[in-house]
């Protein structure tokens, strides 16, 4: 295996900024309390290839609704990776739970953005079933796998990063 990233907590600042953005009936003392409970982006067993990254608070989705959540979570990886992020496997097979982007692609530069490289991560309940997704703060709800990517012998980019969505194709 090789050691290619770290992951930390963003700022008290940056996370409360995204918090707010997310949760708009929460307290200075919810954004807190929410953050300092943060846990870091662990795997469940030695054979695990998915690090679980969990809920800074409860959340509820019916069929059909969405929610976007603001981890709390920053990945510094070495150039030559990048950080994918699924719904974890049993979420996704109980209540059909989606990232609206189907895959999160997490590139090493973003590690340095002027957000601090916050991710986060917009679920949709898309049972068809009309199951209720109920998981409470601390809860594991998607998993991030660290993959290698290659370029083409004639690759002479330059740009660098800043921003989230969209920064790149500007």
């Amino acid at each position: 295996m090789y050691r290619i990233a770290e992951f930390q907590k963003v700022s008290f600042e940056q996370f409360k900024e995204g918090y707010f953005g997310c949760y708009h009936d929460k307290s200075e003392g919810d954004a807190k309390a929410a953050y300092e409970a943060l846990k870091l982006p662990k795997r469940a067993t030695t054979g695990s290839a998915g690090y679980d990254f969990y809920l800074p608070a409860d959340l509820k989705l019916a069929p059909g609704e969405t929610a976007k959540i603001p981890t709390g979570i920053r990945s510094r990886i070495d150039e030559g990776w990048c950080l994918f992020v699924f719904p974890r496997s049993g979420l996704g097979f109980k209540f059909r739970l989606q990232l609206n982007n189907t895959v999160g692609v997490i590139d090493s530069d973003y590690y340095g953005s002027d957000n601090e490289g916050h991710i986060f991560i917009r679920l949709t309940n898309d049972s068809n079933e009309g199951k209720v997704l109920d998981l409470k703060a601390g809860d594991a709800f998607v998993q991030g796998i660290f993959m290698p990517f290659g370029v083409t012998v004639d690759d002479e980019v330059t740009a660098v990063r800043n921003g989230g969505f969209g920064s790149t194709s500007k």
